[in-house]
């Protein structure tokens, strides 16, 4: 099997938001279809000061998927470009 993709959220404790798209995407997407990275914003200035207010922000790589609330179509468009590349 190929490898999965690693998305990241950006997220500080405490916020409601974050932890709504977290769940949701346990809910709502396989499992098997991607890692979850959790970055806290607040663990570091220069992240903090990007992301202050716009968290939760949620990535493949560079590309932005979404921020503050899950864009489910979004990230399985996402995932699907990314689980179908055919590796040698």
């Amino acid at each position: 099997m190929g490898r999965v993709a690693t998305l990241t959220l950006y997220f500080r404790d405490g916020c409601h938001l974050c932890e709504e798209m977290q769940e949701l995407l346990g809910e709502l997407l396989d499992p098997a279809s991607y890692q979850l990275k959790r970055v806290d914003i607040d663990a570091d200035p220069a992240l903090r000061a990007e992301y202050n207010e716009l968290v939760p922000v949620l990535k493949l790589g560079e590309t932005e998927l979404c921020r503050y609330f899950l864009d489910l179509k979004s990230v399985q468009q996402a995932l699907a470009g990314y689980n179908s590349v055919v590796e040698p």
